[in-house]
């Protein structure tokens, strides 16, 4: 259906919190159709993790290409860790509203009071499916088949084979290589590597859903996440080239996602559906093995509240509508949600609208120098014991502008002040190696303060601090129901 046709047409969600409530769908005058929609979105991959953006050493020629044909946002950020960052996409909003403080023990799962942007994106007239990882909730109503997803093909836990106490846990005994998923709720045994495996179910779907509706394919690898398992023939590619093995392991992986890609982006122009296709591409947060060899000149890694614990790729291919730019505006995980809605023509109302803390990168998109008022963004690595909240409140969190970054690593407990805070001018310091806080009392305050009423706002949405742990997970319980007691 053309975009111009459904200007007045209303649609409905359904969310356990919010009952039924509409959305308009409505044309943005500046987009000429509602595109396709291929998101891919990688564990563990830290931003210096891809050539494109001045690794010495690993070679990435497609991803390198979806940067160099596509629009590259280079001051975007995510979540410190896997399971905040993807429910901060789904929803548009700060993970901690979502009730995701950690990736384990039940404070992985995404409320049922969200809408998720496959929901919104279902209900504008989408074929919606994930393949890889979800890590927001093993239980059957935190699944993606409950949350907006047509299409299901994805482990359990944050990793395949991880299990954790409660209800976070894949498959019993599953490996990267062959591995056991859960595809539409049955599980299935496949062939291959699981990257791999991921890419080519989503290019089977993909090939059986496209130019009957348009389409949003959800593909996130759980590599190059540890355990580094790795095929022997990617490896080979690094062996020799670092010093440390565990590096090579870590390359190959990438280097395996790089060959993916490729073969997508061949797919879509064999398909003739390049110039309908959006092809978006991100990491989940900062980096892990790879930061030994090149971190972008950044502070900090994965679970740390510095750039280079948050600083993401996020590069925007639409051939024939985006320009090939960079865009230097502050922008974050939160404004994906919008961002979508916004292509699939949804013009967001109500209690949606509420939920989205996020701004549409649309105008952006069209113009790198576009307006983009300030604003605040607030991080948080969580993971503090269970109930201990308020005692790990000025723990391992930040607050950044445009300009400015108020960081405070300390991993002890500390609820007082930003006492022990260190602020950084970000334009003239990207490394963050000089604390300006004495010369800048004013701003030390600002921030803090800023910092103070989000923390006293997120309080009523903490939901999962409490929650007792089950038994058993998920994943494991209907795999016996399936398989017995194999």
């Amino acid at each position: 259906m053309n975009c111009r046709m459904v200007r007045v047409v209303w649609c409905v969600v359904t969310s356990a919190v919010f009952g039924l409530f509409p959305f308009e769908i409505s044309a943005a005058d500046d987009l000429p159709r509602r595109p396709n929609i291929i998101f891919i979105l990688t564990d563990d991959q830290g931003y210096g993790d891809i050539s494109a953006h001045g690794n010495p050493v690993l070679t990435t020629p497609n991803l390198d290409r979806l940067h160099d044909e596509g629009v590259r946002f280079t001051d975007f950020h995510v979540s410190p860790t896997c399971s905040p960052t993807r429910s901060a996409l789904m929803t548009g909003r700060h993970e901690f509203r979502n009730g995701v403080t950690h990736t384990i023990n039940e404070r992985e799962r995404l409320t049922l009071g969200a809408v998720t942007i496959a929901q919104v994106l279902k209900a504008a007239g989408y074929s919606t499916g994930i393949f890889g990882k979800w890590h927001l909730g093993d239980e059957p109503e935190y699944q993606p088949n409950r949350r907006g997803f047509d299409e299901v093909f994805i482990h359990g836990a944050g990793g395949i084979g991880q299990s954790y106490p409660g209800s976070c846990g894949d498959a019993p005994g599953n490996r990267y290589d062959d591995p056991l998923i859960l595809h539409n709720g049955v599980f299935e045994k496949t062939k291959g590597y699981c990257t791999d495996v991921f890419f080519s179910q989503a290019l089977r779907w993909i090939d059986q859903t496209r130019g009957s509706q348009p389409f949003y394919a959800h593909i996130a690898t759980n590599t190059p996440h540890a355990p580094l398992d790795v095929r022997p023939e990617d490896r080979a590619r690094y062996v020799g080239k670092v010093k440390d093995d565990n590096v090579a392991k870590f390359f190959g992986m990438i280097a395996n996602i790089d060959d993916n890609v490729g073969r997508l982006l061949a797919k879509l122009d064999e398909w003739k559906i390049e110039r309908e296709t959006l092809v978006i591409f991100m990491n989940d947060n900062g980096g892990t093995a790879g930061t030994r060899v090149f971190n972008a000149g950044m502070r900090g890694q994965k679970g740390t509240p510095w750039m280079g614990g948050t600083r993401a790729s996020s590069f925007w291919r639409w051939p024939g509508t985006l320009k090939p730019a960079d865009v230097k505006s502050l922008t974050a995980h939160i404004d994906f949600f919008p961002t979508l809605a916004e292509f699939a023509g949804v013009s967001l109302s109500g209690e949606i609208q509420k939920q989205v803390e996020g701004r549409s990168l649309v105008p952006l998109l069209n113009n790198p120098q576009a307006e983009w008022p300030s604003r605040i963004l607030i991080t948080h690595v969580g993971r503090w014991p269970k109930g201990e909240q308020q005692e790990y409140k000025f723990a391992n969190c930040s607050v950044r502008t445009s300009r400015w970054h108020l960081v405070c690593d300390t991993q002890k407990p500390t609820r007082t002040s930003f006492a022990q805070a260190e602020l950084f001018d970000v334009p003239a310091d990207p490394g963050e190696q000089t604390n300006v806080a004495n010369q800048h009392v004013e701003v030390v305050a600002q921030l803090s303060e800023a910092y103070d009423q989000w923390w006293n706002s997120i309080q009523p949405q903490l939901v999962n601090e409490e929650v007792p742990i089950p038994a058993e997970n998920a994943f494991k319980r209907l795999h016996q129901l399936q398989f017995g007691g194999r």
